[in-house]
């Protein structure tokens, strides 16, 4: 087994210790021992600790949902739903460790945490586009993760809170976000044609 592929089996692991013992070194053991590794390798696979344990994590969600949305063959669909299907992909995958992401997103809401959380939601958000076929590379790629932070983190935090079936609730939650983010799309296009119109034209 690669160590990739070995480090993935060892987040696996974790998830089902983390909603007893947090983003620990405790964890970490336990998740070890239960994969059949030494108790004390912990630092080998994540020297950083709960950051790179965290970080791991969110990394390997955010692999298994483009995979997902690859899978789903989702070309047919508007960019808006697409966007959409996806983000319900990955709700769905993450329903099992909604207390570990909890725990993560606590964790994360440190002050002196805050850089790798920004790094983390771009990082997802980014992944998210890149499903969706997004291969913009000016300025719009700014606008647009910026204006899918928005949405996506608040129905995040919504979806941890979320009882409802199949994620109902967060899905209808999402829609208005997303609705939001229509809007001001449609506000800056419209501000961008206006100013094209007073930029005088070369000779």
């Amino acid at each position: 087994m690669s160590e990739d592929a070995k480090r993935d089996e060892l987040v696996e692991a974790l998830l089902a210790q983390v909603p007893f013992d947090g983003w620990t070194s405790r964890a970490l053991r336990h998740a070890l021992v239960s994969i059949g590794e030494p108790p004390d390798d912990g630092p080998i696979y994540f020297p950083g600790g709960a950051a790179e344990m965290i970080a791991a994590f969110c990394a390997l969600a955010d692999e298994r949902m483009i995979a997902a949305a690859q899978a789903a063959d989702l070309a047919a669909y508007r960019v808006p739903a697409r966007v959409r299907a996806i983000i319900a992909l990955r709700f769905e995958q993450n329903r099992p460790y909604k207390e570990a992401i909890r725990r993560a997103v606590s964790w994360l809401a440190v002050p002196t945490h805050l850089p790798l959380a920004t790094k983390i939601t771009g990082a997802t958000v980014d992944a998210i586009w890149h499903a969706a076929g997004d291969t913009s590379a000016d300025f719009n790629w700014y606008t647009k993760r910026g204006l899918l932070a928005a949405a996506y983190t608040p129905t995040m935090l919504y979806w941890l809170r979320d009882s409802s079936d199949d994620d109902a609730a967060s899905l209808a939650f999402l829609d208005r976000r997303l609705a939001g983010v229509g809007r001001l799309t449609s506000l800056r296009h419209k501000a961008e044609g206006r100013l094209q119109r007073l930029v005088p034209k070369r000779a």
